[in-house]
């Protein structure tokens, strides 16, 4: 009997997680309150202040359990040496963002107001910007560029990258990553 419980227990707080970002997403945090998360996951409003002593505990357990960045040490990244583009284009498969395209968009709208938030999109931004920059210093030995246009290229590629959803959404375009790893490839020298 004892073990039902506990599942129920789950269950109540999975969904209470599930409800949450479903309305995190499509109406933002500040506009998302734990009565209407509480009805959308069909338990009783004191239950989600059971699992979540506050709003915000919410928002920091879908951000700590439905986003995970994959961390590579320094010599795992892959490069095609002589070929900046393909070095970049093969960077843009391998993204280290695992997350659905709801928590994709909460990370992004709530990162400016919310610490936890903010700190995990820092960590992507990080890691996207170390992986570019050296994959480029491995496609290009002896750096065609100085070391500051590598890690203007770099930040500019990751930016692309993690941003390209929100570019989309203000161009009505697909950002096409191929086509800026081209780009990047050819302001750096590279072909």
């Amino acid at each position: 009997m004892r073990a039902s419980k506990k599942d129920d227990g789950v269950d109540a707080r999975t969904r209470i997680l599930d409800a949450a970002e479903t309305l995190f997403a499509e109406r933002g945090y500040d506009a998302s309150s734990t009565a209407r998360i509480a009805r959308l996951a069909h338990v009783p409003k004191g239950l989600v202040f059971h699992y979540f002593p506050q709003k915000i505990d919410v928002l920091v357990a879908l951000v700590d359990e439905r986003t995970f960045i994959e961390e590579l040490p320094e010599d795992a990244v892959e490069a095609l040496p002589g070929d900046p583009a393909g070095t970049l284009s093969r960077l843009a498969r391998r993204f280290p963002l695992r997350a659905s395209p709801a928590m994709r968009r909460i990370l992004f709208r709530e990162a400016a107001t919310h610490t936890s938030v903010g700190e995990r999109l820092g960590r992507l931004n990080s890691e996207v910007f170390r992986r570019a920059r050296r994959a480029l210093e491995l496609a290009l030995p002896g750096a065609r560029g100085d070391q500051a246009r590598l890690e203007v290229a770099a930040a500019t590629f990751a930016a692309v990258l993690i941003y390209q959803e929100n570019l989309s959404q203000l161009t009505g375009q697909a950002v096409d990553p191929d086509a800026v790893a081209d780009l990047i490839a050819r302001a750096l020298g590279g072909t």
